[in-house]
């Protein structure tokens, strides 16, 4: 058996993700307080629900830094991964919330809308400025890191989707202002509650293929086994598993058939180019290979086991 490790963990990188994840919660925490009093004040049901958006923004923001910070603990022998998959837990439970926030939202849009109240428009709209800035700044404090990092990709989607609805919000108060079209303020809340639900099930579905163990979707299995059977004294690669890990480490493991009876210094040759093929040509950085000659075993590309 071998793994091929190749790690690129830069300490100042993920020192830079938590110094951003800081920021954005302490943006959050002002911008909710100002939201839960000017919505109270005025009366506008699009700024409360904003308000709970940013609350859990603020919630999902701490547990992505914690799973940041727990991602980053060594492995031992009680735990031999680590706490790698935290971030991966981190994201589900991020989606979740932001699904669970959006039928809360669409109940009390309903029953507003069906009993329409004056609201106070000015507080409504410079509220929602606010949002719109500090929101902002956030998602542009992760933006970078929300490509490659499915827990940090979760908190900026919350910010994203925060920042889009305060824009909406600030339309609203327009609205209101000069048209006195107060039941704006209901319609308002429901188009941003299908949008997180649009939003949440997209990630949702994604952290839990990962939790799953499911093979990415951007890896074909059997594209892996053709690269890998052109190498030579290779019969046939099977019995695959290939999953992430986290979002730097794509693991394959597999039992390899070989042509003929070869020593371990042998088998070592053979390994290597197994594993330069995937790491080159499908970025696989841990691979676990079970050497078979003639063993009387299913040579099914995938065994149930």
């Amino acid at each position: 058996m071998s793994y091929l490790h190749s790690h690129n963990h830069a300490s100042n990188h993920s020192n830079l993700q938590g110094r951003n994840l800081i920021i954005s919660i302490l943006l959050n925490i002002l911008i909710t307080v100002c939201q839960v009093i000017g919505g109270l004040l005025s009366g506008s049901l699009a700024l409360l629900s904003d308000a709970l958006h940013n609350f859990s923004d603020v919630v999902s923001l701490i547990i992505s830094y914690i799973a940041n910070k727990l991602s980053k603990q060594k492995a031992s022998l009680q735990k031999t991964f680590g706490y790698k998959r935290a971030e991966v837990l981190a994201a589900f439970i991020n989606a979740s919330t932001l699904i669970v926030v959006a039928i809360l939202l669409i109940i009390e849009a309903v029953k507003r809308f069906q009993n329409p109240q004056q609201i106070e428009s000015n507080l409504v709209i410079w509220l929602s400025l606010l949002g719109i800035i500090a929101n902002g700044l956030s998602v542009l404090l992760l933006k970078k890191d929300a490509k490659s990092n499915i827990n940090i990709k979760s908190a900026y989607l919350h910010l994203l989707t925060d920042m889009l609805a305060s824009v909406a919000v600030l339309l609203g108060g327009l609205i209101m202002k000069f048209y006195q079209i107060f039941w704006i303020d209901s319609a308002l809340t429901f188009a941003i509650a299908l949008y997180l639900i649009y939003v949440g099930y997209s990630l949702l579905k994604e952290s839990t293929k990962a939790i799953m163990l499911f093979t990415p979707d951007y890896i074909n299995i059997k594209d892996v086994v053709k690269a890998v059977h052109k190498i030579k004294d290779v019969k046939q690669l099977h019995h695959i598993h290939i999953w992430n890990l986290s979002d730097n480490e794509l693991h394959l493991e597999a039992h390899l058939d070989l042509e003929k009876d070869v020593s371990i210094s042998q088998f070592n040759y053979i390994l290597e180019q197994v594993e330069n093929v995937l790491e080159q040509q499908f970025k696989i950085n841990h691979v676990t290979i079970q050497p078979e000659y003639n063993k009387p075993d299913s040579k099914a590309i995938i065994v149930q086991d």
